[in-house]
């Protein structure tokens, strides 16, 4: 089962690695079978130079992949944590994510190494409407709610967990056909 954790915006990596730790130190080291920080690949222009970087995927989140039966081990793990962090609940029950929200990061996210990662798309505007020709967003582009070109990002409306939410993935319209 996938629980989506919510940490401190800004440091969910420092999140994930303080939780493994207090998780190792407590003997619950096998209550993850993994646990990640949903990444997107970013490129931006600094100095003139285009530069590639990543950020969260899902401020504030983290997500724990960990059998059933181990949801209290994942929870004491997070409570022993020196920061907050916290598995998401309704009424009191932890809440694992929906099979097609966990078809979504899979479908979008690749695995490298401890990480996932959305990786850039590529694309063009062909008669007002966007073709993306490479990456996770190909044959998708229904997903796509707005597009910023200047920031090379789409952006994306989700449900995850109950919620509507808004998420930004790497998409570099390259050039414009007609």
């Amino acid at each position: 089962m996938w629980y989506a954790v919510q940490v401190e915006t800004g440091r969910e990596d420092a999140s994930r690695d303080l939780i493994e730790q207090a998780a190792r130190a407590a003997g619950l080291e096998g209550a993850f079978e993994e646990l990640f920080v949903p990444k997107r690949r970013t490129l931006s222009r600094r100095s003139g130079e285009l530069v590639e970087g990543e950020e969260p995927l899902f401020p504030g989140y983290l997500i724990a992949v960990a059998k059933p039966r181990d949801a209290e081990g994942v929870a004491a793990a997070l409570r022993r944590a020196p920061r907050f962090a916290r598995l998401l609940a309704y009424d009191g029950v932890f809440t694992p994510l929906a099979a097609d929200e966990v078809a979504w990061i899979c479908a979008f996210a690749r695995r490298e190494g401890p990480r996932r990662v959305v990786d850039m798309s590529e694309g063009h505007v062909e008669g007002g409407r966007v073709v993306v020709t490479s990456g996770p967003l190909v044959g998708r582009e229904g997903l796509i709610r707005k597009i910023d070109r200047r920031k090379r990002t789409a952006y994306l409306r989700l449900r995850i967990c109950g919620r509507e939410v808004e998420t930004k993935v790497g998409l570099s319209l390259v050039r414009k056909k007609g």
